[in-house]
């Protein structure tokens, strides 16, 4: 994974006050800790945050101001109206460490026409190299009949990574399609039955 590089400042004043102030210059406020080190309060770049934190997992370089550190986003607080970053906690993280992280869990293909894929877990927990981690983890569900079901343990994850989750969690299965869906298909073709039954004939 390679590494986004942010410009970081030392932060000094704290508050609600000066979170606000921060963030109408397009700044985020964010909070460095781990290894035992004491907590460092920075401020960074608003749009450079954002694009960053687009890529799940991301690797952040963070540079300035005395700080040249690799860190993992933690925590992310949004406002819950326009989306934009309000505040990170980031987790300072050494090559060569081991961090455990959620990776997104997709698949492809398409089980067999007469079930209905049912995915309960859209991210797994993996451990993995901390400038290692992988992107996610794919499931090929191509033709797969109903009554499969595929849990955390079967997944072929991405070399040099680890399961940290429950093995026997089930991942997705193939389940029965509605009878409800099957019922109104049959109903609306009857319908327009008798509504051809029922038209007068052309004179």
């Amino acid at each position: 994974m390679s590494e986004v590089r942010i410009a970081a400042e030392e932060r000094t004043t704290f508050g609600k006050g000066a979170a606000r102030k921060i963030r109408r210059a397009d700044k985020v406020p964010a909070v460095l800790y781990g290894h035992g080190i004491d907590p460092k309060h920075l401020t960074l770049p608003g749009h450079e945050v954002l694009l960053a934190l687009r890529t799940p997992n991301v690797l952040i370089r963070l540079q300035g101001d005395g700080v040249d550190e690799l860190a993992l986003p933690k925590g992310v607080q949004r406002d819950p109206i326009k989306g934009f970053v309000e505040h990170v906690d980031l987790l300072l993280v050494r090559r060569g460490e081991k961090v455990t992280v959620e990776i997104p869990v997709t698949t492809v293909g398409d089980v067999h026409s007469d079930g209905l894929l049912d995915q309960q877990l859209v991210s797994i927990a993996v451990e993995a190299e901390a400038t290692h981690i992988p992107t996610g983890v794919e499931v090929d569900v191509e033709g797969l009949e109903i009554g499969t079901v595929v849990t955390a343990g079967q997944l072929q994850l991405p070399q040099g990574s680890t399961l940290a989750a429950d093995p026997e969690a089930v991942v997705l299965q193939v389940i029965n399609k509605p009878v409800e869906a099957a019922a109104e298909g049959e109903g609306e073709g009857e319908a327009a039955e008798g509504e051809a039954a029922e038209a007068p004939a052309a004179e």
